[in-house]
Protein backbone atom coordinates (compact mmCIF):
# COMPACT_ATOMS: atom_id res chain seq x y z
CA UNK A 1 0.00 0.00 0.00
CA UNK A 2 1.51 3.19 -0.78
CA UNK A 3 0.08 6.70 0.26
CA UNK A 4 0.46 10.04 -0.78
CA UNK A 5 -0.08 12.66 1.35
CA UNK A 6 -0.35 16.67 0.01
CA UNK A 7 0.03 18.98 3.05
CA UNK A 8 1.85 22.87 3.63
CA UNK A 9 3.47 23.81 6.58
CA UNK A 10 2.03 25.06 9.49
CA UNK A 11 -0.99 22.64 9.16
CA UNK A 12 -1.32 20.64 12.12
CA UNK A 13 -4.06 18.19 10.38
CA UNK A 14 -0.87 17.44 7.53
CA UNK A 15 1.14 16.95 10.72
CA UNK A 16 -1.30 14.75 12.39
CA UNK A 17 -1.72 12.52 8.92
CA UNK A 18 2.35 12.55 8.49
CA UNK A 19 2.61 10.74 12.16
CA UNK A 20 -0.57 8.52 11.02
CA UNK A 21 1.46 7.92 8.47
CA UNK A 22 5.14 7.28 10.07
CA UNK A 23 3.28 4.90 12.61
CA UNK A 24 1.60 2.68 9.89
CA UNK A 25 4.95 2.33 8.24
CA UNK A 26 6.31 1.06 11.40
CA UNK A 27 3.76 -1.42 11.86
CA UNK A 28 2.66 -2.76 8.82
CA UNK A 29 5.09 -4.75 6.38
CA UNK A 30 3.33 -3.39 3.34
CA UNK A 31 2.60 -0.26 4.13
CA UNK A 32 5.04 3.24 2.48
CA UNK A 33 3.79 6.94 2.38
CA UNK A 34 5.23 9.88 0.39
CA UNK A 35 4.59 13.82 2.34
CA UNK A 36 4.15 16.12 -0.14
CA UNK A 37 4.94 19.95 0.59
CA UNK A 38 2.39 21.61 -1.85
CA UNK A 39 4.38 24.70 -0.82
CA UNK A 40 7.82 23.36 -1.48
CA UNK A 41 6.78 21.55 -4.44
CA UNK A 42 4.65 25.05 -5.93
CA UNK A 43 1.22 23.13 -5.98
CA UNK A 44 -1.90 25.22 -6.14
CA UNK A 45 -4.99 24.20 -4.53
CA UNK A 46 -6.14 24.58 -8.10
CA UNK A 47 -4.18 21.63 -9.19
CA UNK A 48 -4.93 19.72 -6.35
CA UNK A 49 -8.68 19.69 -7.55
CA UNK A 50 -7.35 18.79 -10.91
CA UNK A 51 -6.27 15.81 -9.62
CA UNK A 52 -8.79 15.11 -7.25
CA UNK A 53 -11.83 15.72 -9.01
CA UNK A 54 -13.49 18.49 -7.22
CA UNK A 55 -12.93 21.31 -5.23
CA UNK A 56 -10.31 21.68 -2.81
CA UNK A 57 -10.22 23.93 0.27
CA UNK A 58 -8.08 21.94 2.62
CA UNK A 59 -5.41 20.24 3.33
CA UNK A 60 -3.72 17.44 3.71
CA UNK A 61 -5.27 15.27 0.45
CA UNK A 62 -4.35 12.05 0.39
CA UNK A 63 -4.58 9.35 -1.75
CA UNK A 64 -3.70 5.60 -1.57
CA UNK A 65 -2.99 3.58 -3.75
CA UNK A 66 -3.61 6.37 -6.43
CA UNK A 67 -7.49 6.68 -4.71
CA UNK A 68 -8.58 9.84 -3.54
CA UNK A 69 -9.90 9.05 0.43
CA UNK A 70 -9.83 12.59 1.72
CA UNK A 71 -8.49 14.37 4.54
CA UNK A 72 -7.06 13.46 7.63
CA UNK A 73 -10.09 12.64 9.44
CA UNK A 74 -10.64 10.61 6.36
CA UNK A 75 -7.03 8.89 6.75
CA UNK A 76 -7.77 7.74 10.48
CA UNK A 77 -11.02 6.47 10.07
CA UNK A 78 -9.60 4.49 7.06
CA UNK A 79 -6.71 3.56 9.35
CA UNK A 80 -8.78 2.52 12.24
CA UNK A 81 -11.21 0.32 10.30
CA UNK A 82 -8.58 -1.45 7.88
CA UNK A 83 -5.64 -1.82 10.43
CA UNK A 84 -7.34 -1.16 14.05
CA UNK A 85 -4.56 1.85 14.66
CA UNK A 86 -4.80 5.01 15.39
CA UNK A 87 -3.54 7.98 16.63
Amino acid sequence: MFVVIFGRPGCPYCVNAKQLAEKLSKQLDDFDFRYVDIHAEGITKADLSKTVGKEVETVPQIFIDEKHIGGFTDFKAYSKENFGISI
